[in-house]
């Protein structure tokens, strides 16, 4: 079922659900029949041309030994649904739903509104969909930048219908209502009670009371039937333990916008700061972009006019769509991150259409993640922002493996999905706002899969002199005053008393690293690192926003993720297409400038992002777990982002497409391996689907970096193998990135008089 939208602007767009209705079957007439067939088969001798979007094809001719980059999905729920054999989904309780904090159970009639039953792809379509991913960032494919639809990820890469229709079934028995299955086929939006809830997944939902904040969740971890374990991942959220706005303090700024030892960022400073005023001059404005926006409460339209009045911005509304019920305004903190998120986006790309979509949030879904969802599989825009954070293990298995799949199924479709890092340094499982951190080292779970773009903060060192940067008075129309680039460090303004306010970073507990960050100063510890880049995020020169009708002052990463979906929004309009994953690139234009290549990124290498209570990491030469790549010159951006076309990549190619061996004896294969684009790392060997009877041995089993040179791979036969022939897969893996070839293995029977070759 899909939800239906009517687009509009300035206003809220309510989303309303159809569901399909039964027609009887009807039959064709015998003539009508013929006459389709006969125009089918004249149809079949006319040339096919695949236009952009139109699916891959599943044998490029350029590439005849890879296997196909898609795999459709196959039936996986083959048993009867059985709620007595049941299995347990590990780690989905929230680390607040303690026994010294429950309050007892809820009522049987709590409403449980929205939430998202994760649905997994087989191993083979994982592994398709990770080769297609690299395929499309490597401009030697031919996948290269070929986006799917959500629909055609479906068909490639989702939950079969019939397993999805059991799937469906079995929530409705358990008397629950199915809302959508969502386009792309990853996941289930259904309602329910919490009577409900605890027949089907055989929990318990209670009541936790943190300080004055009383909260909902589920007391253990849920179950689900042993039947569905192939295809459910689980439930994204059973609680209320939602994510949070990753913005700083807001404040009234002093009655003039360069005032003494105070200066504020308006979107014309920004523009002179980050090198943007060329290409606005050159009419690289966003127009024809649009970036959408992550939101869980509304905004008032007349906000974002006088922000654009103010500043001098030209007249353009946002669209707003209600996806749900519409959740207005409800509190002062929600308003200033929707507001920030769409004037700062707006302003960055001034021209560009601005999709702001807000979800209600429920006792048992964050708005963040429907909101999230429904960008993703509406295909809204090319570039998204989402400026909420909740760290890795506040999310729990099925959350994280939520946004891990969602986030990659964005990537597919060419979407650059842009997640603040957050705003309490290392320590990103405590509030910002706490005197100290008590829970360790952790990173926003939102941000830290490999398939995000992981946002960090800055801070201007201009206090020193701040003559030298601003200037004295404010321009007319624009009230900017900056001068020029200003020097950057870490954004660090924690201390006692004062919050953890930091720019959050450090390594992912969850996700292994990247074949793509790689390069001077990323950490060699096997795991994903964030931030990726960064931009300002200080409440000292703060940026400009307007709120219910006044003028403020606001910092934190939830203004340097809009802001740099901002940037993206032009880089795509002078690329003319969708971009995808930008890390890729990102990281490839980062080796190159220190190989002597244009200087798109302002290296940051003074401060840190440890904070009371928690010592985090330091900036440093090249990459660092504080600001990323660090900072961006626009332009630069901008005109240099083909530079990286030829991304770190490396092809591994088998010297036989088929391997004859006799019973009893052996033969052997070598697979090369070149290495392109600057890719520098280990590459090891693997093979699957060997008969009974045959063995393989790679010689080395791996290449040491940088990748190159050449493996053999001898396969054994002993004398009671059985003859055939079998299809096996030989990979090389390099970190998440894997390249599988097929090779025809042919087993002879053993002629009399035979021996083992050595």
């Amino acid at each position: 079922m899909k939800l239906k939208s009517h687009i509009s602007f300035g206003g809220p767009i309510k989303v309303s659900r159809q569901f399909p209705t039964r027609q009887r079957r009807r039959t064709l007439p015998l003539t009508l029949l013929f006459s389709f067939l006969t125009l089918a088969i004249f149809l079949s001798f006319l040339p096919l041309n695949l236009p952009a979007q139109a699916p891959p094809p599943t044998d490029p001719p350029s590439s005849p030994s890879m296997l196909p980059l898609f795999a459709p999905p196959n039936d996986r729920i083959t048993s009867f649904i059985d709620d007595e054999q049941r299995v347990t989904l590990r780690g989905n309780v929230h680390p607040s739903a303690t026994a010294q904090n429950d309050a007892g159970e809820v009522a049987p009639g709590f409403p449980m509104e929205h939430m998202l039953l994760t649905l997994t792809p087989d191993a083979a379509q994982q592994d398709a969909l990770e080769q297609l991913l690299d395929a499309q960032q490597n401009p030697e494919s031919p996948y290269y930048h070929q986006w799917l639809t959500p629909e055609q990820f479906a068909e490639r890469f989702g939950v079969s219908d019939n397993d999805t229709a059991q799937i469906t079934r079995w929530l409705q028995d358990h008397g629950m209502e199915v809302e959508e299955v969502t386009a792309g086929r990853q996941s289930i939006v259904f309602s329910g009670v919490a009577s409900q809830v605890e027949s089907a997944f055989h929990t318990q939902i209670h009541a936790y009371k943190i300080g004055n904040e009383l909260h909902h969740a589920n007391a253990t971890d849920p179950e689900i039937p042993a039947a569905l374990v192939q295809v459910v991942g689980g439930v994204v959220s059973l609680h209320d333990f939602h994510s949070a706005p990753m913005h700083g303090p807001v404040h009234k700024p002093s009655p003039e916008f360069t005032s003494g030892g105070s200066h504020y960022l308006a979107p014309s400073d920004f523009a002179t700061i980050y090198d943007l005023l060329p290409l606005y001059q050159d009419a690289i404005t966003g127009t024809g972009e649009s970036i959408a926006i992550v939101a869980r409460s509304n905004i008032r339209i007349a906000d974002v006019r006088q922000f654009r009045t103010s500043f001098g911005l030209p007249a353009n509304d946002p669209q707003i769509v209600v996806n749900g019920a519409d959740p207005g305004i409800w509190n002062s903190d929600e308003e200033t991150e929707a507001d920030l998120d769409v004037e700062w986006s707006g302003a960055v790309a001034r021209n560009a259409t601005i999709k702001f979509v807000v979800s209600k949030s429920t006792n048992s879904s964050d708005g963040v993640d429907l909101s999230a969802q429904y960008i993703v599989n509406h295909n809204l825009a090319p570039v998204m922002s989402t400026s909420f954070g909740l760290c890795e293990a506040s999310l729990g298995s099925s959350g994280n493996s939520f946004l891990n799949s969602l986030w990659q199924q964005a990537a597919a479709q060419g979407i650059t999905v842009f997640v603040s890092s957050g705003d309490d340094g290392a320590a990103g499982c405590d509030s910002a706002s706490s005197t100290t951190a008590t829970h360790g080292r952790a990173v926003n779970g939102l941000c830290s899969t490999p398939y995000s773009v992981c946002v960090g903060g800055t801070e201007f060192n201009d206090a020193s002199d701040p003559s030298l940067y601003w200037s004295s008075f404010n321009a007319a129309g624009t009230q900017s005053s900056a001068l020029s680039y200003i020097p950057e460090v870490a954004w660090n303004e924690s201390g006692p008393g004062q919050g953890l306010w930091a720019s959050g970073g450090g390594a992912s507990a969850i996700y292994t690293k990247p074949s793509w960050q790689a390069g001077t100063g990323v950490p060699a510890d096997g795991k994903r690192d964030v931030p990726d880049v960064s931009l300002t995020a200080a409440g000292h020169d703060g940026y400009l926003m307007c709120q219910e009708g006044g003028l403020y002052v606001v910092g934190g990463t939830s203004a340097a993720s809009p802001s740099f979906a901002g940037i993206m929004a032009l880089v795509a309009q002078h690329a003319g297409a969708r971009l995808g994953n930008a890390n890729t690139v990102f990281y490839s234009l980062a080796s190159k400038q220190r190989a002597g290549g244009a200087s798109a990124f302002h290296d940051i290498t003074t401060g840190n992002n440890s904070v009371p209570g928690q010592s985090g990491f330091n900036a440093a030469i090249g990459y660092d777990q504080v600001t990323g790549l660090g900072s961006v010159d626009g332009s630069v951006l901008v005109s240099h982002w083909s530079d990286a076309t030829v991304v770190p990549a490396f092809q591994a190619t088998p010297s036989a497409s088929s391997l004859p061996v006799t019973a009893g004896s052996n033969n052997s294969l070598t697979l090369n391996v070149t290495v392109s684009g600057g890719f520098d790392a280990a590459v090891r060997f693997s093979v699957t689907g060997l008969p009974s009877g045959v063995t393989a041995v790679f010689t080395p089993g791996s290449l040491a970096a940088p990748g190159s040179g050449s493996s053999v791979l001898k396969l054994t036969a002993s004398s009671s193998a059985k003859a055939g022939v079998y299809s096996v897969t030989v990979s090389a893996t390099s970190g998440s990135t894997r390249q599988q070839m097929a090779v025809a293995v042919t087993v002879a029977r053993q002629s009399s008089g035979s021996s083992v070759r050595q």
